[in-house]
């Protein structure tokens, strides 16, 4: 694609957000970046129907096009996420979530495995009530690609909705790390159901072995680039060239972690809680700090909006069916009820030794939101037979998710938490 294509589609995209947001926040009222997702949902529908009626037109395939130019997947877990990371990190206390880091952790690592197999032996049968023969080392795979809470989700309403600290912090913690540990398995498992990756044939213990070296290597990467990053911001006090270096540690910290092999999404978090935190304390004069603050509130506004957007689009590129409408439905049902369990039992497990705030297992029930992480996972998938109903199924449940879990969890909050 030519630099004045690029531009075009950036220049639409951006136009597109800025109506939308202007008709949501004139009129519907509704979360922002819901707003913009049940819009662009909407129009989605509406050119569709234009293009079963009049298929002269060309609208459909005209825009497919343009979903292919922006390369959701690429474009998400390779740009739009890693800055989207790092903002949402650099604004988390680090000693509130140290002070919950037991709960965090197991929520980010044995509720997602839990999770995963949960979805992937329910799923197994899910798809075969609705006439799909999906092997179980695929539905493995849906299982590590919807069990992650999605940040950018999860931290949006999070702006929205008035939750307890001491829930929030769990919340906002658990989809950080559950997110770079999801995308470490997902991987894992991709390559055991394809029979292999880059590093040859893959076991079990292999698995295991890559999921650790992954996953360690990127909190490891992820403290070295954050700790040189403050080592440099604390020689000057000059805020632009401040912002400017906390750029380019996103950048190269997401693109060494590429290069090595080890997960970038965990090593962006570790670097923006170092530079959240003790960046902050101790590298930033108050007018830098200002800046940086605003800079990435502005950016995370920015790209937050266009992530929506895409995802509201992205339906055009989806087969639907009535067999996929029922495992969509089925689907969203087993993904609750996956994620009560590997919620419920942790917590449940750790009260003997801690107090929980009231109402904590189903406000993390409901509040686990699916979003754009989930839908770029599944447009990775290498082509196969399965991946159509894979991403169908995907995007029922990332839809339902954030349209209606997001709107719904402060009430969710007011009655278990604060009213009831």
């Amino acid at each position: 694609m030519s630099v004045s294509s690029i531009f075009n589609l950036i220049a639409l995209l951006v136009t597109l957000a800025a109506a939308f947001g202007y008709v949501n926040h004139r009129w519907l009222r509704l979360p922002h970046t819901i707003g913009l997702l049940i819009i662009a949902l909407n129009v989605s529908l509406v050119i569709l129907a234009v293009d079963a009626l009049f298929p002269q037109l060309g609208l459909e395939t005209s825009v497919r096009r343009t979903l292919i130019d922006i390369d959701f997947e690429d474009s998400l877990m390779k740009g739009v996420l890693s800055f989207l990371l790092f903002a949402g990190a650099l604004h988390v206390d680090l000693d509130s979530l140290l002070s919950r880091r037991w709960v965090i952790g197991t929520l980010a690592t044995v509720g997602i495995v839990t999770s995963t197999l949960i979805v992937a032996a329910l799923m197994f049968f899910g798809f075969r009530i609705c006439g799909f023969e999906i092997p179980l080392a695929y539905c493995l795979v849906f299982g590590a690609l919807i069990s992650p809470t999605d940040p950018v989700a999860v931290m949006g309403i999070l702006k929205e909705v008035k939750v307890p600290e001491t829930l929030e912090a769990k919340i906002a913690g658990e989809s950080l790390f559950n997110d770079g540990v999801g995308v470490v398995l997902f991987t894992v498992l991709v390559s055991v159901a394809v029979g292999g990756s880059e590093h040859g044939e893959v076991n079990l213990w292999g698995a295991a072995e890559l999921l650790a070296v992954e996953a360690i290597g990127g909190i490891i990467l992820g403290l070295v680039t954050g700790f040189s990053a403050y080592r440099a911001m604390r020689t000057v006090d000059q805020h632009s060239l401040e912002v400017l270096i906390t750029v380019s540690l996103v950048m190269a910290t997401y693109a060494l972690a590429t290069r090595l092999h080890i997960s970038g999404p965990l090593a962006v978090v570790v670097a923006g809680l170092f530079i959240g935190n003790h960046g902050k304390r101790f590298a930033m004069s108050p007018t830098t700090r200002a800046h940086i603050e605003t800079f990435w509130s502005m950016l995370d506004e920015f790209l937050n909006s266009l992530l929506f957007l895409a995802i509201g689009f992205e339906v055009i590129a989806v087969t639907i069916t009535g067999q996929i409408v029922g495992a969509g439905l089925i689907a969203i049902l087993v993904v609750l009820l996956a994620r009560f369990v590997s919620v419920a039992v942790p917590i449940t497990l750790l009260g003997f030794r801690q107090e929980f705030t009231k109402g904590a297992i189903p406000v993390l029930t409901w509040g686990g939101l699916r979003g754009g992480i989930s839908v770029a996972l599944a447009l990775s998938l290498p082509p196969s037979p399965v991946k159509p109903f894979l991403l169908a199924t995907t995007y029922f449940v990332v839809i339902f998710s954030i349209v209606v879990q997001g709107l719904t969890v402060e009430r969710v909050v007011r009655a278990t938490v604060r009213g009831s």
